[in-house]
């Protein structure tokens, strides 16, 4: 078998996000979104209830009374956590999957993309337009998605590939993904997102992160900005292995989201304590438990 009719394979065969997780997609972008939308949710799955109740309560967040009512947890917590909450119970054994293709140990992708996510909304807040942050959120949160497929075909791979860019032979870690393998992780997760169906724009936002100027003009502002809250991530320390900073920036966001640099040192400082207060309230039990 091709060894591209192997991975479109893999793709095929990913299970399906949870009901929970798919609906508060769905909701991403809905002017009519509201607290109560996302507590009945939460409300009707169980397991849900009881990760949203756990970490809001957790030694973290420093509650002085116990928050027993789902209502006032989501209201505390608010929809962007509580969004990462159902995709990591979704998705656990995807995004905590160590990436042996890009020598990226177990967690390493989740890290990278909660980070991202978070500096992806802090770029959409920057925009020259007004922008939806949970879009940019939730991009950044599954932008590197493909990864996961496409690790195993990259094994042993990732030296080789570092000296073909350091030797010019191809200019970054995707030309190298396409030269390879015939497809690389952003088409993949653009495919991952197709069949899970999640809301557009979210697939495209995924498929070009990369190189946001492929992108439709009327979406262009949020793939730039997880473009640009991927590299912020990396910049941070939190990357998924061998490809850190093997990609390009595309210097085009400059017409899509206002940032100096003084503004972007300020950003990555208020992106690592964000990033770090988020964890440790998801993951900090769980952690310690270990």
């Amino acid at each position: 078998m091709p060894i591209i009719d192997e991975i479109l394979r893999k793709i095929k065969d990913f299970p399906p996000l949870s009901q929970s997780a798919s609906k508060l997609m769905q909701l991403i972008g809905d002017p009519d979104r509201d607290v109560q939308h996302v507590v009945h949710i939460v409300e009707c799955d169980a397991a849900l209830t009881s990760r949203v109740l756990r970490v809001v309560n957790s030694a973290s967040l420093s509650l002085m009374n116990p928050i027993t009512s789902v209502a006032r947890a989501v209201s505390y917590l608010g929809y962007k956590t509580v969004l990462s909450i159902a995709l990591e119970a979704s998705t656990a054994g995807i995004f905590m999957r160590p990436l042996d293709g890009y020598e990226a140990g177990r967690g390493a992708l989740w890290d990278h993309d909660l980070r991202t996510a978070i500096a992806s909304r802090e770029m959409a807040g920057l925009g020259k337009e007004k922008l939806s942050q949970d879009l940019a959120f939730t991009g950044g949160l599954l932008h590197d998605i493909g990864k996961v497929v496409l690790s195993e075909f990259l094994r042993e791979s990732s030296g080789d590939i570092l000296s073909e860019i350091d030797g010019g032979k191809v200019e970054d870690y995707l030309s190298a993904e396409q030269e390879r393998l015939g497809i690389d992780h952003a088409m993949i997760g653009y495919k991952l997102a197709r069949l899970w169906g999640l809301p557009i724009p979210l697939p495209d936002i995924i498929r070009h992160h990369h190189n946001p100027a492929q992108g439709d003009a009327d979406i262009r502002p949020y793939i730039y900005a997880v473009h640009l809250g991927d590299i912020i991530a990396m910049m941070g320390g939190t990357g998924t292995g061998s490809d850190d900073m093997q990609c390009r920036l595309d210097e085009g966001f400059t017409d899509y989201i206002h940032v100096s640099l003084p503004a972007l040192e300020k950003v990555m400082l208020q992106v690592d304590k964000e990033f770090t207060k988020t964890k440790s309230s998801i993951f900090g039990e769980k952690e310690n438990d270990q």
